[in-house]
């Protein structure tokens, strides 16, 4: 019955995206109807201009949203289990922070261009990590407590040097793309771009997927996963890693995006009534569902395009509300 169950629950998700992603497909400035959108996946002739608009710009992005949204759901409930926190975010061990530090070098020093932004930051969400992961061994405590100082030391300092660019930044020019990169974009994405990222997103995806059952040990308390055969410290940093490799190549081409680590975790965990890895995959499809609900609407709800971090954040901070005051949940 509970499988039965389960499968309902995914295949609702399931159908629920395909319907966000056609509207996704279909909806922007120039319109691409129900009959166009069908006559392409028949490979039926269209004219050039719904072909160029399909192919080279809402295709891409549409991918991408998804990807960004199955890739921060699953991460965020990763960093959850983890950290056995449901106020955990992707952006705990710095991820956000360090690509953005690295976005804020390119932008400033190199007068860079999107592909050098995207790897800079890509690089600097790793090199936070890494950093975090580096103070952490050097503690004798090498628990879930040093684990999350050590990345708030990483964040602080990054987000110290991130000020100090800002403040010396060309106010016309370099501070705006600063302000417009940390807000998150998916205006600029291209099969390239979204090319570009993909060996990352999967091996990051893949690894985690090769240690569900360990991470799932790992919602326990450390010294059970030990008694269960589990070396936890070095599961847990080779999960973090890899959740970050996942969400630094999301962030690199996007931008910072904000409450999807965090909502759709809750809420896959609200259907479920359980948490563990299949709750995660759930978390990443239901993150996908509101990334591109968002995107939708932050490029039709006005004339100029809405930055996608506005979006995400005036549909998770109600959200976590109602979970607080409604139903007066534990978070």
């Amino acid at each position: 019955m509970k499988d039965r169950r389960d499968i309902y629950q995914f295949t609702i998700a399931l159908v629920i995206l395909i319907v966000v992603f056609i509207l996704s497909i279909c909806i922007g400035r120039y319109k691409i109807s129900i009959k166009d959108f069908g006559n392409i996946l028949l490979n039926r002739e269209l004219d050039s201009t719904t072909k160029m608009v399909f192919f080279h710009l809402r295709l891409p992005r549409a991918i991408m949203v998804i990807v960004g949204g199955i890739g921060l759901g699953i991460s965020g409930s990763i960093y959850q289990t983890i950290f056995k926190n449901p106020l955990a975010t992707p952006d705990i061990m710095g991820v956000a922070s360090g690509a953005n530090l690295g976005a804020a070098i390119a932008i400033i020093f190199l007068s860079a261009g999107s592909f050098t932004i995207a790897f800079t930051a890509f690089l600097g969400g790793l090199l936070a990590v890494f950093a975090a992961i580096g103070l952490t061994n050097l503690s004798r405590d090498k628990g879930i407590s040093s684990i999350v100082l050590a990345g708030i030391v990483i964040s602080s300092l990054t987000q110290g040097i991130i000020m100090m660019l800002k403040y010396f930044a060309d106010p016309e020019r370099q501070l705006a793309a600063l302000e417009f990169w940390a807000m998150g974009s998916f205006a600029g994405i291209t099969s390239h771009k979204l090319i570009s990222i993909v060996p990352f997103f999967l091996l990051g995806l893949i690894l985690l997927l090769l240690l569900r059952w360990q991470i799932n040990i790992l919602s326990l308390s450390d010294d059970e996963g030990r008694s269960l055969g589990v070396n936890v410290t070095v599961i847990r940093t080779i999960a973090i890693i890899a959740a970050t490799l996942v969400v630094a190549s999301i962030v690199s081409v996007t931008g910072l995006i904000s409450f999807i680590g965090l909502i759709a975790p809750h809420i896959g965990r609200m259907i479920r009534k359980k948490n563990d890895f299949s709750t995660g995959i759930l978390s990443g499809v239901i993150g996908a569902i509101i990334l591109t609900a968002a995107d939708v609407l932050a490029r039709s709800v006005s004339s100029s395009e809405i930055p996608i971090s506005i979006l995400t954040t005036f549909i998770g901070a109600p959200y976590l509300a109602y979970l607080i005051v409604i139903q007066n949940r534990r978070l």
